[in-house]
């Protein structure tokens, strides 16, 4: 089970992994970044147990722990137990969830072997809001999307604040980045046998009720807030579906506009 220790002093090594997250806490590739993935909160905390993302440690103030004692259990890595005033030190602000957990990168899953049973996937072009993304993989969890797949410039899912506002989702559902040029790479999706419908709010678009998607394989494709998909994604696409919406209104939340076409989409039980 993991092992407790009582740490006092914030300048400890062994908690260098959630030092100064505000700054620390960035993608690989940018600098400074550490490449981690960070759980805050008790449920988060648990879902990242379960998810392959392989834990390293956990800082938390001691009843919390209490409350992850069977998570805690089977779990063979130190937790490190403080109270609110060190934790805040370490981590550069105050943490209103008492606990954290961090995890190195699970390997990305194959594109080809996440779209052979796939019956209902996401493909996001643009979406660089890190909360919006993190909404978004909540709601593909809660709605049956079985993968997120990223086009070109889009937020690092694992990012602190989108694992945060996923409730810790985003460490389930499956996700990968497409390959290939965009969006000439959305051939796969088709290869594989999805049809690919682009979500925009374009009026002359096929509304969604209508688009006679039901039963069938079906990728949605999703634009960034503000812009939207590109012409050359809306191009790509087998077709374009929009959401009814009333007069004055031009366009959803792309996070809640996604969580209308799922629940739209999703295949019956």
């Amino acid at each position: 089970m993991a092992t407790i220790t009582r740490v006092e002093d914030p300048a400890d090594p062994r908690v260098d992994d959630f030092r100064d997250l505000t700054t620390a806490d960035r993608r690989p590739d940018r600098p400074g970044g550490r490449g981690l993935v960070i759980a805050e909160g008790v449920v988060v905390v648990r879902r990242m147990i379960d998810s392959p993302y392989p834990v390293r440690s956990l800082l938390g103030v001691p009843r919390r722990f209490d409350e992850l004692a069977g998570d805690l259990a089977a779990l063979p890595v130190p937790a490190y137990a403080t109270d609110a005033e060190t934790m805040a030190a370490v981590v550069g602000f105050h943490l209103n969830r008492g606990v954290l957990a961090v995890a190195d990168r699970a390997a990305p899953p194959d594109v080809t072997e996440l779209l052979r049973h796939a019956r209902l996937v996401a493909v996001l072009e643009g979406v660089n809001d890190h909360e919006n993304l993190g909404a978004l993989f909540r709601n593909a969890a809660a709605l049956g999307v079985d993968a997120v797949l990223l086009g070109p410039r889009c937020s690092d899912p694992l990012y602190r604040r989108s694992v945060r506002v996923s409730m810790g989702h985003v460490l389930r559902v499956p996700f990968a980045e497409l390959p290939g040029p965009w969006p000439a790479s959305l051939d796969l999706l088709r290869a594989a046998g999805l049809r690919v419908a682009a979500l925009t709010p374009a009026t002359d678009a096929q509304p969604l009720a209508s688009a006679a998607l039901g039963g069938q394989r079906v990728a949605v494709l999703l634009g960034a807030e503000g812009p939207g998909l590109t012409p050359e994604a809306l191009a790509a696409a087998d077709l374009r579906v929009r959401i009814p919406m009333a007069s004055g209104v031009d366009s959803l939340n792309v996070a809640t506009a996604a969580a209308v076409a799922f629940h739209a989409l999703t295949p019956p039980p």
